[in-house]
């Protein structure tokens, strides 16, 4: 291994045994951040898979109640109406699916808008919590030293 002009690796050898790492940090109160950060990201990590869930769930709904709309569309369609009549419980059924069509894409944006809110929230405050913790410690640690 080529050495680098001026410095010899018994020299960097010598400088890893003298580094000492100051007592800044009490390491119990490490760990408890440590503990602490898992479990927001485990709260985090909950709140957004029962959102999925939620999610997935609502939208199982949605299509078993347009299966159901469609049959029914389906059975109104085989009357013996006239081609007008036809015409205009068509053009309904349409402007109804694509309202509620908006309606359920709404309602499931807004299930996982409110699902991440909350994750990102949980993840935020500890996050606040953990700059608190960081400050503490190094103030600590200047009062020792």
């Amino acid at each position: 291994m080529a050495e680098l002009p001026g410095f010899k690796p018994e020299d960097f050898m010598k400088m890893i045994s003298d580094f000492r790492v100051p007592a800044l940090f009490n390491a119990e109160a490490l760990a408890s951040a440590q503990r602490r950060n898992i479990e927001a990201l485990s709260a985090a990590n909950k709140v957004a898979l029962e959102g999925a869930q939620a999610v997935a769930k609502r939208h199982m709904e949605i299509l078993q109640q347009s299966m159901n709309e469609m049959t029914e569309a389906l059975r109104a369609f085989s009357t013996q109406d006239s081609p007008q009549a036809k015409a205009a419980k068509q053009a309904e059924m349409l402007k109804s699916s694509y309202e509620r069509a908006v309606s359920n894409i709404k309602e499931l944006a807004d299930l996982i808008q409110r699902s991440n809110t909350e994750a990102l929230g949980l993840l935020n405050r500890r996050f606040a919590e953990a700059m608190d913790e960081v400050k503490t410690m190094v103030a600590e640690a200047g009062k020792k030293g």
